[in-house]
C-alpha cells in the first residue's frame, strides 16, 4: 500500500493534500484496493458548498456501491472530468490523475483533525 506523508487522510479513507487554501480530495490507495475495479464515479457539481463529513458522490466498483465523503468544509472549484470517462484512474493513480475534487477551503482549521501517514496507516492495519 501506497500512504505519501505530503497527505491528510480520513479514517473513511479519503485524503486531502491542501495548497494555498485549496483542497485537492480522492479515495486511498486502500480504498481503491478494497474496492477492486472502478467503474462509475458519481461527481458533484462546481459551485456546490460541501461541509467536513458530508458525501461528495459515491464510487461504483465491480465490487460494490460506495459513498465518498469530503474531509473538509469548502466550496468545489473543480472536479476530475476525467473519471468520467476513465473512472479506472481511482485504481491505477489515487493519488495523482485519479483525485476527486477540489475545494476552496472555508475552515482550514478542520485540517487537524484528519490523519498523518503515520496514524492512516495503523488505522488501514486494524481493518
Amino acid at each position: 500500500m501506497n500512504f505519501p506523508a505530503d497527505l491528510k487522510y480520513t479514517k473513511s479513507h479519503e485524503w486531502a493534500k491542501i495548497d494555498n487554501g485549496i483542497a485537492t480530495i480522492g479515495i486511498t490507495d486502500f480504498a481503491q484496493d478494497s474496492l477492486g475495479d472502478v467503474v462509475y464515479f458519481d461527481m458533484p457539481e462546481v459551485g456546490d458548498s460541501l461541509s467536513a463529513g458530508d458525501t461528495l458522490g459515491e464510487v461504483e466498483s465491480v465490487k460494490a456501491v460506495s459513498d465518498v465523503y469530503t474531509p473538509l468544509s469548502g466550496e468545489i472549484v473543480e472536479v476530475n472530468d476525467d473519471l468520467n470517462d476513465t473512472p479506472e484512474l481511482v485504481n491505477e493513480d489515487p493519488y495523482g490523475k485519479g483525485w476527486v475534487i477540489k475545494i476552496r477551503l472555508t475552515d482550514p482549521a478542520e485540517t487537524a483533525d484528519l490523519l498523518d501517514m503515520e496514524a492512516y496507516q495503523k488505522n488501514c492495519e486494524g481493518e
